[in-house]
């Protein structure tokens, strides 16, 4: 088993942020989103240091650095999706679809949407979309694996979504 210290990894980091951010931008072609997946993979190489290859840092980075973006890119729809009423709104620069759903809709009809999902959706929305934490963040709170709360994340918007068009709230939002 290899331990990494913080100064061990310190050091990994400033060699090896460059290329990680490299990466990154090759996949996504943004800089904002590609230094946030750098400190996204940096974060998550932190977290399992203990499962790095001795002698193979480089490979190992990188290898992290092309899934966080391969991830960001799988669900970037669900944070790109423009409400009724945005159209007029180029796709690239709609923000993303909860933030506006939070801003225009009332936070107790969303929050009690949110608290009538079931399971794991609700904990995983609840920290995500009410409480501001990354899927990271909440993976790590939850101790769940991160794709896992990708997932869950995802479809938990779908199921807001269709319970604010039930409901009739999603609707109203566009106005």
């Amino acid at each position: 088993m290899n331990t990494i210290t913080k100064e061990t990894f310190s050091e990994l980091v400033v060699q090896y942020e460059r290329l990680v951010y490299t990466v990154c931008f090759q996949l996504v072609r943004d800089a904002s989103t590609a230094e946030d997946l750098t400190q996204d993979t940096f974060l998550s190489a932190y977290i399992h240091r203990e499962t790095l290859p001795q002698g193979c840092e480089r490979q190992w980075l990188t290898r992290i650095a092309v899934n966080k973006a391969k991830d960001h890119l799988q669900s970037a729809w669900n944070r790109r999706t423009v409400l009724p009423g945005d159209q007029d709104i180029p796709p690239g620069l709609a923000p993303p679809a909860e933030e506006v759903a939070l801003r225009r809709g009332t936070e107790a009809e969303i929050t009690a949407a949110i608290q009538a999902m079931k399971e794991p959706y609700r904990q995983v929305c609840r920290l995500c979309l009410l409480g501001d934490r990354s899927p990271e963040e909440a993976a790590l709170r939850l101790g769940r694996p991160v794709k896992t709360v990708y997932t869950q994340l995802s479809r938990g918007k779908r199921l807001l979504r269709e319970a604010l068009e039930r409901s009739g709230t999603y609707g109203s939002l566009s106005r």
